[in-house]
């Protein structure tokens, strides 16, 4: 899909100036007959070059945000096109500036970084409230309003405690900023809402020193290094730093989750009151762990456990995934009908269970560049739209069935490993017949049967049969 220039129209909508032009979306003001609206329009970046990711991270962004209730902390959602015709999120504008603008100005005086972080703090509990964690804080991610009340933007990487997590249910790559990601990230942990206030914490770092606290890593390996390498204490840097403050930040950044404070509430009081804040050693540290203390914390590094996740606020049952394995491009309407079938049988067997449907496409880095189907994103998008085809006669509602395009050269493993990872209790895989095709040959099926962690239930045609 080209970038929409301004003055395009999309669904009665006209586009005036581009605001932001990002690696996932590209997002425009938009105009009335009198001038600009108070209103913006998000459009996934699609087309050749562009990452899968761009259409997932869209989908999760409008759920996330159609679920959550109004607030002056987030954006409302005004209207969004389906990833079937034309993918965009219409958004309230939010006039104000950027936490990035106001870095520039760092290091920053002791109650300056309290107050900017004491807002940060609040506007991510009334979104940890809700059982979503942003999971992507960054500069560029946190706005503040006139009245400096901070609103916090871009939910494309966010997890919502009560719908799927397509992006950890597809992907297998730490996702979000590397600069700012809590440890129990980077191995796929995504349901700590203290991962965000790791995030906070890097940028408090940031704001009192100047400094980033593990700079720019670009590999995993510079990535994992947080594991066991602690940062300068920020007193280091900028003496002015008061210990109180130093306390505060380095709290934050514990490798454990369970040292770090257990919720925003808790960080916004505190940078609130600072003369409550009870001293530990993090506030008169002066240098980082010697080489035997960081000898042993690397032995350690090397097993990391994440922290068990809180429990959620709201307390949703969980749901009974019934995985749908369906060719790429699949042909044969008569097993398309039995896989229906038999997705209706179960669910009418556990009313409240998911129906998962998959398919399973070669990797993007064997795609040419060239035409729709092959750029990652114009593949990716017409696989979705195979699959919610397939899905529409089951009637379901939307929380009750999702859509998966895994990346995989070896479609076997590909299912097995998201049975494994979702705790998925059933596997329905079409039996190959005359017109299957070459990704679900017999030794796919027999894989799966072996492997799978759950039930597998292997359809065929009653005219097969």
């Amino acid at each position: 899909m080209d970038v929409p220039e301004e003055g395009s129209v999309i669904d009665g909508f006209r586009l005036a100036e581009m605001i932001h032009a990002g690696s996932m979306a590209t997002i425009f003001r938009l105009a009335g007959p009198d001038g600009a609206l108070p209103l913006i329009m998000k459009i996934p970046r699609l087309g050749p070059g562009e990452r899968a990711v761009n259409v997932i991270g869209f989908e999760v962004c409008r759920t996330v945000l159609g679920a959550m209730p109004q607030s002056r902390h987030h954006p409302t959602l005004v209207a969004y096109g389906d990833v079937e015709t034309l993918p965009y999120l219409v958004m309230e504008y939010i006039e104000g500036d950027r936490l990035d603008d106001r870095l520039r100005r760092a290091p920053m005086p002791a109650e300056e970084v309290a107050r900017i972080g004491s807002a940060i703090a609040l506007a991510l509990e009334d979104v940890h409230r809700q059982d979503v964690v942003h999971l992507d804080l960054k500069p560029t991610n946190v706005l503040f309003r006139r009245d400096d009340e901070v609103v916090l933007i871009d939910f494309g990487l966010a997890r919502h405690g009560h719908f799927p997590d397509l992006l950890a249910e597809e992907l297998r790559v730490p996702l979000g900023n590397w600069v700012y990601m809590a440890p129990e990230q980077i191995v796929g942990v995504r349901c700590d809402c203290r991962s965000d206030i790791y995030a906070l914490g890097g940028m408090l770092y940031e704001l009192a020193t100047g400094h980033l606290p593990f700079g720019h890593p670009v590999t995993i390996a510079e990535l994992r290094r947080r594991f066991y390498r602690d940062p300068v204490p920020p007193r280091k840097l900028v003496p002015a730093v008061p210990e109180w403050l130093q306390e505060v930040v380095l709290r934050c950044l514990e490798v454990d989750a369970r040292d770090r404070y257990p919720s925003a509430r808790e960080l916004a009081v505190a940078l609130a009151t600072p003369e409550a804040i009870p001293l530990t050693e993090r506030g008169s540290r002066m240098r980082r762990a010697g080489l035997p203390t960081l000898a042993r914390r690397r032995l350690r590094a090397s097993r990391f456990k994440p922290a068990p996740c809180p429990p959620p606020l709201l307390e949703t049952p969980a749901s009974r995934v019934v995985a749908v394995a369906i060719a790429p491009q699949e042909s044969n309407e008569a097993l398309r009908t039995a896989m229906r079938d038999a997705a209706r049988q179960a669910v009418a067997a556990d009313p409240a269970c998911r129906i998962a449907c998959i398919t399973v496409v070669p990797p993007a880095a064997t795609l040419s560049g060239t035409g729709e189907e092959n750029s990652a994103t114009g593949r990716h998008i017409r696989r979705l739209v195979e699959l919610r085809s397939w899905a529409k006669p089951l009637d379901l509602p939307e929380e009750r069935v999702t859509y998966h395009v895994l990346e995989s050269d070896k479609p076997a493993a590909a299912l097995v490993d998201y049975a494994a990872m979702n705790d998925v209790a059933q596997i329905l895989i079409g039996a190959p017949g005359s017109g299957a095709l070459p990704w679900r040959f017999a030794g796919i099926g027999r894989e799966v049967v072996g492997s799978a962690p759950c039930t597998v239930t292997v359809v065929r045609p009653r005219a097969e049969g």
